[in-house]
């Protein structure tokens, strides 16, 4: 396990940068990218994953998920949004087959009853 450690804290710090970037572009998830970042740091590097999971902006919504596997209402609600707009702009800009429209719609639409399905947990501030 300690030659990994390497591998998991340059993952954790690419999954971090990459979950700051999807904060500001739209349509680019967040909070699964600082999810996996927590997971790797948590085998790397305890003080990384101590400033995420205490990130004034952050922390809240992973402590959640890590102790509740829950996700809040509002998350709910935009992810339910991002995802059939998704849906949409893949069938107006792409303009694929309808059996390939079909399999990525039942994937975002599974993906979508997963989010949905899981807890609201403790209100996060």
């Amino acid at each position: 396990m300690k030659m990994l450690r390497p591998f998991y804290l340059i993952a954790g710090l690419v999954l971090t940068a990459l979950g700051i970037i999807g904060a500001f572009l739209p349509l680019m998830p967040t909070t699964i990218f600082l999810i996996l970042a927590a997971g790797c740091f948590t085998r790397s590097s305890p003080k990384l994953e101590n400033w995420l999971l205490n990130h004034a902006r952050f922390g809240p919504t992973l402590r959640n998920w890590r102790q509740h596997g829950a996700i809040a209402p509002r998350a709910k609600l935009l992810a339910s949004m991002g995802i059939t707009l998704g849906v949409v702009c893949f069938w107006i800009v792409a303009r694929p087959p309808f059996w390939w429209w079909l399999a990525g719609a039942g994937f975002m639409g599974g993906s979508l009853a997963y989010v949905l399905s899981r807890p609201n947990g403790p209100r996060v501030e």
